[in-house]
């Protein structure tokens, strides 16, 4: 069980019998009452976010049966993502709706770690920098800089971001996963 003094941002818990992870956490102490954790919880499998306080050194959380499997992305038939244990080679699927928009940072034969809890697939983690090919995107325009603006280029998993006016159809940038924005172009 975890008690209060180990609620951190980013931990993942169990809360009726439900995966959660702690959003923000803060503890309080008020000048009048017993002290308290005032936390942000988001659930892994609805998506949903409450709000709730715990008594501090009295309530506790228990420890979830998460297990982070390394899996190689095999492909995506359009309604599912098929995933490969590394060591085992079994195979399993994650939908489209679980995968969220992870979906747009997978590559063919990438390693991902995919979170299992209680036995079954919940979700995919993936690094927090990608390299992705542009797939189409305006042609510059002579006289653009660098550092004057955007223009929206899609990439080869579908996801449409904004690049600066030098990039080109063909070039690989790197995307960060956590705020889906370019950071640099590889080459």
């Amino acid at each position: 069980m975890y008690q209060t003094t180990d609620f951190v941002k980013g931990l993942r818990v169990e809360y009726r019998d439900e995966l959660w992870i702690i959003v923000e956490c803060q503890h309080v102490n008020p000048g009048k009452g017993s002290a308290f954790v005032k936390t942000k919880l988001k659930s892994l499998q609805s998506g949903k976010i409450v709000e709730l306080n715990f008594k501090a050194g009295v309530d506790k959380l228990g420890v979830p049966d998460v297990e982070l499997v390394t899996m190689q992305y095999l492909y995506s038939d359009g309604q599912d993502y098929h995933f490969m244990n590394e060591k085992t080679y079994d195979q399993i699927a994650l939908s489209a709706e679980d995968m969220g928009d992870k979906k747009y940072f997978l590559k063919e034969s990438a390693s991902v770690k995919v979170m299992i809890y209680q036995g079954k697939p919940l979700n995919v983690e993936v690094d927090n920098f990608v390299d992705l090919e542009v797939s189409e995107t305006q042609p510059s325009i002579k006289g653009d800089t660098a550092s004057g603006g955007s223009k929206p280029a899609k990439l080869s998993t579908g996801l449409t971001v904004a690049v600066p006016f030098h990039i080109k159809e063909g070039d690989v940038i790197k995307i960060d996963t956590r705020t889906q924005k370019y950071v640099e172009k590889i080459k």
